[in-house]
């Protein structure tokens, strides 16, 4: 079986397990009041499970566009380890240095930081386009965490006055 059939199977299980907790066990504990509601604390992880289940399905019995031939005669051994190592641990890095500066470097300067630095080391190099982009993403998710949610998030660094 193909390597991407086994990863199938293997989210399959883990989606089985999902749905069943979705299905038979987060709902008993809910207060008799809830239970008139249309939508439960369940529904989307119900939904997930059903979606989940069907998409590997559909890829462990081979019902997907068949893929060319090429693939196979690479060895399982160089489609596992043969990617680029050095992008994926420059990125595992970033979100360390992310999680590390949050707090002092105030939530809108460490996200567009951290979204920049982490499109140039997946090759994108014009910054005239990646920094507004990544200013704009940034400011919106503080605005709906921090105004629509109503979770504060220190947006600006200590010395700026955050």
């Amino acid at each position: 079986m193909a390597l991407d059939r086994w990863i199938a199977l293997i989210i399959l299980m883990i989606s089985l397990a999902y749905g069943y907790a979705a299905y038979f066990t987060m709902d008993g504990l809910l207060p008799p009041f809830m239970k008139f509601n249309p939508v439960w604390p369940s529904t989307f992880p119900k939904a997930l499970s059903v979606l989940a289940i069907l998409t590997a399905l559909v890829i462990v019995l081979g019902l997907e566009k068949p893929a060319e031939r090429e693939a196979d005669a690479v060895p399982l051994w160089e489609r596992i380890f043969g990617g680029n190592w050095q992008q994926a641990l420059a990125l595992l890095a970033l979100m360390v240095a992310y999680a590390l500066l949050l707090r002092p470097g105030g939530f809108l300067l460490s996200t567009v930081l951290f979204l920049t630095i982490g499109a140039m080391i997946l090759g994108e190099r014009k910054l005239h386009i990646l920094l507004p982009v990544a200013a704009g993403a940034a400011g919106l998710v503080w605005y709906l965490v921090q105004g629509v949610l109503g979770i504060y998030l220190k947006p600006l660094p200590a010395l700026m006055g955050g």
